[in-house]
């Protein structure tokens, strides 16, 4: 195996990273921020709300984009398999 192949297989390794991961960290991000606001305007700061709803986003994010993410991990997991025979 190359240099060149071994940091291509790296930079796959990255970006499959980096897609799977993003919509959960923005989405989460997004939900803290917006229940951040709500808390300081209405003076209610209790942790479980911003948990549960985080949990909540989490949940449905997978479910509904859970089998994107396995093929696109599969399809990877592949391209391994296939450089190491």
């Amino acid at each position: 195996m190359t240099v060149e192949q071994v940091i291509d297989v790296f930079r796959d390794g990255i970006s499959v990273a980096i897609r799977l991961g993003a919509p959960i960290l923005l989405l989460c991000m997004l939900v803290g921020v917006i229940v951040a606001l709500l808390q300081a305007v209405t003076q209610i700061h209790e942790q479980s709300i911003s948990f549960v709803l985080k949990l909540i986003v989490v949940v449905m994010l997978l479910s509904l984009g859970g089998g994107w993410m396995l093929e696109s991990l599969q399809e990877y997991t592949y391209r391994l398999f296939e450089l190491m025979l």
